[in-house]
């Protein structure tokens, strides 16, 4: 069996993974506006991201937060919503119900910044998970659990520099979310050159997939496309398919369209920033808090990832994706 690729950044406070072992659980789907529960106990939390519906990274989030609510018989109610102002009252309407607990994505910040505030100055303690952990304890929250966008990118740069590429399109799918612009910046950093951003909509796979077979086909000097979701990356294939082009593809975030992909030698590599630990580990932060006014990280970050999946370590992790903890 090949040995696991190194991480790329450490994880503060590692003795936290021991209550974080993984653990196979039912996926719901956890789609705008939707909530998904677990657990029963005296304890509520509410987890608010921004994902939007049908998005397989959130899935696995929401993966984590019901699981851990189960095993450590917390309730855990998932609610999202792509919609900054949406995912606000989304806050706003869990510190009206009084919950013990939120843990919140934070892709605008300035947008959920007086909600998150609010549930502080109502004593409700708040982990941030994913995006926005540079603005995490400027409003209050006790901790946050993700990877940092412009290392993980930076490991990205740095990977397909390696493999020879020089000009790469760097594929973003929301518009206005701070970390997919990190990522892009770190991606430039260590690739020594800068990236071609590309916006395009999630929520428009066609024409995602027109929009990369057009860059292509404009500039055959492209050789590799750097998409910042798991769902484009398998787009990024037919695109430059389409176009004729030997560009090589890697992604962020994995699926079982990426694991294949990978598998098949179609997708280069996929930088795993471990999503089922940003919805697993904050529902432990959290009642550690609630019942012993316990914090983790010191201040600093929980880094999830990021991690390099590729030929070497697929395998391995193929099984878990489909488990749907991956």
């Amino acid at each position: 069996m090949p040995a696991p690729k190194r991480l790329l950044a450490l994880a503060v406070a590692a003795p936290l993974l021991l209550a974080a072992c993984t653990t196979d659980s039912g996926g719901g789907s956890g789609g705008e506006g939707s909530g998904g529960g677990a657990g029963g106990g005296d304890l509520a939390f509410s987890v608010i991201t921004h994902g939007s519906a049908g998005d397989a990274f959130w899935d696995v989030v929401q993966n984590g937060a019901v699981a851990a609510g189960e095993e450590l018989g917390v309730e855990v109610d998932y609610q999202s919503d792509g919609d900054p102002q949406r995912q606000a009252q989304l806050i706003d309407a869990a510190v009206n119900s009084e919950v013990d607990g939120i843990v919140v994505s934070m892709a605008n910040p300035d947008a959920l910044q007086d909600s998150i505030e609010a549930a502080v100055a109502a004593g409700i303690p708040v982990v941030t998970i994913n995006s926005g952990g540079d603005r995490s304890a400027e409003l209050g929250a006790i901790g946050h659990v993700g990877q940092d966008e412009q290392i993980a990118g930076r490991g990205a740069g740095e990977e397909l520099a390696a493999a020879g590429a020089r000009n790469v399109l760097c594929v973003v799918h929301e518009a206005g979310n701070i970390g997919l612009e990190q990522r892009c910046a770190g991606a430039s950093e260590g690739l020594g050159a800068q990236v071609t951003p590309l916006q395009v909509d999630v929520n428009d796979l066609p024409g995602a997939q027109s929009a990369i077979a057009s860059q292509l086909q404009g500039n055959a000097s492209v050789d590799a496309v750097l998409t910042l979701n798991s769902a484009l990356a398998s787009v990024a294939v037919e695109a430059a398919a389409d176009a004729g082009s030997d560009a090589q593809v890697a992604t962020f975030d994995l699926n079982e369209d990426v694991i294949g992909g990978i598998q098949a030698g179609d997708i280069a590599f996929a930088v795993d920033q471990q999503q089922y630990e940003q919805g697993y580990l904050p529902i432990v932060m959290l009642k550690l808090y609630a019942e012993n006014l316990n914090t983790v990280g010191g201040g600093q970050p929980v880094l999830t990832g990021p991690g390099i999946v590729d030929a070497d370590n697929v395998d391995e992790i193929a099984d878990l994706a489909s488990a749907g903890t991956r």
